[in-house]
């Protein structure tokens, strides 16, 4: 059983990506009626009402899993310094995908953030495992889920963004004019 001390450690890393999830949840909720409901999207994308549990189960994941590896590297100034900093920088860039997708609306930059943020997740899993194996397991689902959200979020951008008309096109154009 663990002691009341460690399981304040353990509450406060899950609760840790859980906040930026509360405030990202708040600014997607405010998009999902207007602008997010005017887009084209394919015929995979999950159900609104799916994302809100997804993302509370890979919060809690990724948060316990950085406890694991807190305690089983040795913090900050042990080995699991750099996993640890893997882990803020794929939580920095978790947090930062709603408002430019939800918030600014730039559907092209999303896709370059989520690439980037699908790829800190998948170090920060190899990471972790080097440390701890269950930690690193429990990147599992999350990078599953990124990457899923990756090829959503491509998908979005590609049937809401205007084609553009290749040479050939504009040079018939032309001759049939």
């Amino acid at each position: 059983m663990e002691s009341k001390s460690e399981l304040v450690k353990i509450a406060g890393a899950v609760l840790l990506p859980q906040l930026g999830g509360f405030v990202n949840g708040k600014l997607t909720r405010n998009e999902i009626t207007g602008w997010y409901n005017q887009l084209s999207f394919p015929s995979f994308r999950p159900p609104n009402w799916l994302f809100g549990p997804v993302w509370v189960s890979l919060y809690t994941g990724m948060g316990y899993a950085s406890y694991l590896v807190w305690k089983t590297g040795g913090g900050f100034g042990g080995p699991a310094r750099i996993p640890l900093m893997l882990y803020g920088t794929q939580l920095a860039l978790n947090w930062a995908w709603t408002p430019i997708f939800f918030g600014m609306h730039q559907l092209k930059w999303s896709v370059v953030e989520i690439v980037a943020l699908t790829s800190s997740v998948a170090a920060t899993g190899v990471a972790f495992y080097n440390i701890n194996k269950l930690a690193g397991y429990l990147f599992i689902p999350y990078f599953a889920w990124c990457a899923f959200a990756s090829v959503l979020n491509y998908s979005i951008y590609k049937l809401n963004t205007p084609s553009t008309a290749t040479i050939e096109e504009v040079t018939d154009d032309s001759k049939q004019k």
